[in-house]
C-alpha cells in the first residue's frame, strides 16, 4: 500500500528543523565568545526533540516495507573534546548505525561508545551499547521480528574508580548493572491496514542477561562473597501500534508495550498521542503517557506532553 503523507503542509517546517549537525556552526562573528552560540545550540536541541516526537507518531513501519530504502546504508559519527587549563579532562563519543534492506527483509544495527576522564585523569565514563532490529514480512499482514540490546558500563566493576567517588556511590555500584542484555523474537500481525486505520500487534519470547557490580567483583560492598557470576532469565515482550486518521488535519496514535521476565519486575507503558494541523503553518501534538512498574511503591507514573511546530 502506498504510504499516505499526513500533515503535509507542516512537512517543510519539520524539514527546516532537521538541519544536519554540521550546519549548526557559529551563527555570527563573535557569537561563540559572547555565549550566543551555546544558547542557539540549546534552541536547536529543543527543536529536534519536538521533531522526534512528530516522527515517532508518523511511524515509518505503519504500512510495512514497501517504501523502505533498499540496499546497504548507514551513518557514523565521532566527537572528541580535550580540555587543558583550569580543567584537564577529555571525552570521546562514537555512534553509528548500519541498515540493510532487501525486499521483505530489513535489518538495522546500531552502536554507541562513550569514554570520559575527570580532572584527576580517572575514567568517569565508559559506556558501550549496541542494538539490533530486524523484520521479515511473509505477506502484507504477517511478519516476524527480532530485537536485541546490550549495555555495558565499564565503571561498574567493584573497584573505586575515582578519589571523588563517595562511599554511597561506591556502595550503589555493587547493585548497578555492569552488563544488561536482551534478545527477543516472535511473530507480528497487521489486524487493520487501510489508509485511515492501521493496527499491528506483536509478541515474543526472549532471554535477558545481567551482571551486577558485585557479580563482577565476586563480593558485595560488605565483603560477602557472591557465588553467581551472572543472571540469565526468560523474558516476554508484547507491543501494539494503533493509528487512526479522523480527517486530513487530525490523527491519533496509541502505542502499548509490555516487558516481563522471570527475575525482573514487569513494565508496561502506554502512550496516547493526538496530532492536529491547526493551520498551514501550525501543527500540534498532545500526548498522555503512563508507565507501570511492578516493584515500585507507586507503581504508575503519568505524564502529559505538548509539542508545537510553527513556521512563518
Amino acid at each position: 500500500m502506498k504510504k499516505i503523507t499526513l500533515l503535509s503542509s507542516t512537512a517543510a517546517i519539520l524539514a527546516a528543523l532537521s538541519v544536519p549537525a554540521f550546519a549548526q556552526t557559529e551563527i555570527s562573528t563573535g557569537a561563540d565568545a559572547a555565549g550566543v552560540t551555546a544558547i542557539n545550540d540549546r534552541i536547536t536541541d529543543i527543536e529536534e526533540d519536538v521533531t522526534d516526537a512528530f516522527d515517532r507518531d508518523n511511524d515509518p513501519d505503519r504500512f510495512g516495507p514497501a517504501d523502505r530504502r533498499q540496499g546497504l546504508f548507514g551513518t557514523m559519527s565521532l566527537s572528541y573534546t580535550g580540555r587543558t587549563g583550569n580543567t584537564e579532562n577529555q571525552d570521546l563519543a562514537v555512534g553509528g548505525r548500519v541498515n540493510y534492506n532487501q525486499g521483505v527483509f530489513a535489518q538495522s544495527v546500531g552502536l554507541s561508545i562513550e569514554f570520559g576522564e575527570d580532572d584527576f585523569g580517572n575514567k568517569d565514563q565508559e559506556d558501550i551499547a549496541a542494538i539490533y532490529d530486524a523484520q521479515y514480512y511473509f505477506n502484507d499482514q504477517f511478519y516476524a521480528f527480532a530485537l536485541g540490546r546490550i549495555n555495558q558500563n565499564g565503571l561498574v566493576d567493584g573497584v573505586r574508580n575515582s578519589e571523588a567517588q563517595t562511599d554511597e556511590d561506591f556502595a550503589d555500584e555493587f547493585s548497578d548493572f555492569r552488563t544488561d542484555a536482551f534478545l527477543g523474537f516472535g511473530p507480528g500481525y497487521r489486524i487493520l491496514n487501510t489508509a485511515d486505520t492501521t493496527w499491528r500487534v506483536q509478541a515474543g519470547v526472549g532471554v535477558r542477561y545481567t551482571k551486577t557490580g558485585a557479580q563482577e567483583a565476586g563480593f558485595d560492598f560488605d565483603g560477602t562473597p557472591v557465588a553467581d557470576s551472572s543472571d540469565t532469565s526468560v523474558g516476554y515482550i508484547a507491543s501494539s501500534r494503533l493509528y487512526h486518521r479522523f480527517n486530513e488535519n487530525i490523527f491519533l496514535t496509541n502505542d502499548t508495550d509490555y516487558l516481563g521476565s522471570e527475575d525482573s519486575a514487569d513494565v508496561i507503558t502506554n502512550e496516547l498521542g493526538v496530532n492536529f494541523q491547526l493551520s498551514e503553518q501550525l501543527a500540534t501534538r498532545v500526548s498522555y503517557t503512563s508507565e507501570y512498574q511492578e516493584d515500585r511503591a507507586i507503581r504508575t507514573d503519568n505524564s502529559v506532553g505538548l509539542a508545537v511546530v510553527y513556521g512563518f
